[in-house]
Order: structure tokens, then sequence, then C-alpha cells
């Protein structure tokens, strides 16, 4: 399929009215597995700023885990906006466009796109939350014919392509 996107015409700004011809959509499948790596490798860099702060700063363990939870969050966001692609995605030949088909996501296109992520900062429940946001992509990339997720069109139509 060489089909994707909608939005805004990336250098009009005027709303783009069909499929952005020459992309490949990236599959469920295939962006999971580039999920998984960069959880792995954010995991671990989270861990690390857990462990660093429990035990230098003197704060209860739940109060130390905050900056580890969001440090998920920066992490795709930082990677989409300054290079198009997190690791995993990259390892994988995957890069996220930005709405319209811009070459990668704006700050606030990431953010918006990431935000499901600080579900689970939310005490208690947050972790539930989370899983139901990340079934709801996984339903909603699956059955879309771009392969966009609700995050996706939250984000004003970010796209996940390979290449």
């Amino acid at each position: 399929m060489t089909t994707g996107g909608y939005g805004y015409e990336p250098y009009t700004g005027q709303p783009y009215a069909g499929p952005i011809v020459g992309v490949t959509p990236a599959g469920l499948g295939t962006r999971a597995v580039a999920r998984f790596i960069d959880w792995i490798i954010a995991g671990i860099v989270g861990g690390i700023v857990f462990w660093a702060l429990d035990h230098a700063s003197g704060l209860p363990g739940w109060a130390s885990i905050i900056p580890g939870a969001g440090f998920g969050f920066l992490y795709f966001v930082a990677f989409e906006v300054l290079t198009g692609a997190t690791p995993g995605k990259k390892l994988l030949g995957l890069h996220v466009n930005g709405s319209g088909g811009a070459p990668r996501p704006s700050l606030a296109e990431s953010a918006k796109r990431n935000a499901y992520m600080l579900l689970n900062l939310i005490p208690w429940v947050g972790g539930l939350l989370w899983f139901c946001a990340a079934i709801a992509i996984a339903v909603t990339v699956s059955a879309s014919p771009t392969k966009q997720g609700w995050h996706d069109n939250f984000a004003d139509g970010t796209q996940v392509v390979k290449g």
C-alpha cells in the first residue's frame, strides 16, 4: 500500500484532501516491535534515574519513580522531534512523519501523539488506563487503511511510515 496521511499540506497550510502518495504505512507488528525495543532502552535509563533518585534524594520510593516514568514520554518526544524516529524505529527502518507528510512531527504533534504515556503517572489506576489506551491504539491502527491510530489522529495526522 502506498497511501497514507491526512491533515494539512506542509507548505500551504491548507487542509489535505487525499492520501499522501509515495509513502508506505508501517504495520502494527513492526511498530509494536520497535516500541518494545524503545521500552527496553527507556526502561533501562528510567530505571537508572529511579535508582539514583531513590538512593540519593531521601524521597519516598513513590516520589522518586515519577521522573523515571516521565522519562519514557520525554524519550519518545525528543527522538521524534529531533530525528523523526526513535532508536527502535530506526533499527526497523521506520519513520514518524508530521501532519501533512512533514519530515518529522512538531513538538506539539509528538507531545499529543505520546500523551497517553503520561497516564502511567496517575497513582493506582494509571497502568490500567495506559493499557486501555494502548489497546485502543492497536485496534485503530489495525482498522485504518493508512495505519494511523487514534493517537496519530489526535496529533493532527502524524503517521509512522517505512523508510
